[in-house]
């Protein structure tokens, strides 16, 4: 990459993954942006074990590899791998960019901290647009109950009047 290109917000965007309740990145993808071999971020990672705990990066199980790679096309090169790939949260990458120590990893961690930030927002504005439809729903089921009732008055209203007695005129004594 160029020095000072710029970097699309979607194409950071398009590297987060959700893997155990968590947004995260995959090690090769965060090394492609920080502009570093991926060997060299887990070698990092390796040697400043105290600064990556759990909730910052955690090293994905042979199966949960084996789904990343079948999911994400641009992915398809960790297939022969024999390394299982790390997964940093949105912590864990602004970590990395502090111990690897380079002008372009500490630059992309904005990049990466604002799709990981936007990401967010993206589900919350969700979380919310569902309780809506769902409120939304109910209403409406209520409303359907009230225009079946309006239909049937109305069907009832135009439908044939019930014959009436013709009462007599004048004057009818009751005896």
């Amino acid at each position: 990459m160029a020095k000072g290109a710029v970097i699309p917000m979607e194409r950071v965007e398009t590297k987060l993954l959700l893997f155990r309740g968590q947004k995260v990145m995959v090690d090769a993808d965060l090394a492609e942006l920080y502009d570093v071999p991926t060997k060299r971020l887990n070698e990092q990672i390796k040697r400043n074990k105290e600064r990556f705990p759990e909730d910052f990066v955690f090293r994905l199980t042979a199966r949960e590899k084996a789904e990343v790679v079948a999911n994400c096309d641009h992915l398809n090169r960790l297939r022969f791998s024999p390394a299982l790939p790390y997964d940093f949260t949105e912590h864990g990458a602004i970590q990395a960019a502090n111990v690897l120590n380079s002008a372009k990893a500490v630059e992309m961690s904005v990049h990466v901290v604002r799709a990981f930030v936007r990401l967010r927002e993206m589900i919350a504005s969700h979380k919310e647009l569902a309780r809506k439809h769902d409120e939304l729903e109910q209403k409406i089921a209520g409303h359907d109950q009230a225009i079946a009732g309006l239909i049937d008055a109305i069907r009832q209203l135009m439908g044939p009047p019930e014959p009436t007695k013709k009462r007599r005129i004048g004057f009818v004594r009751d005896d």
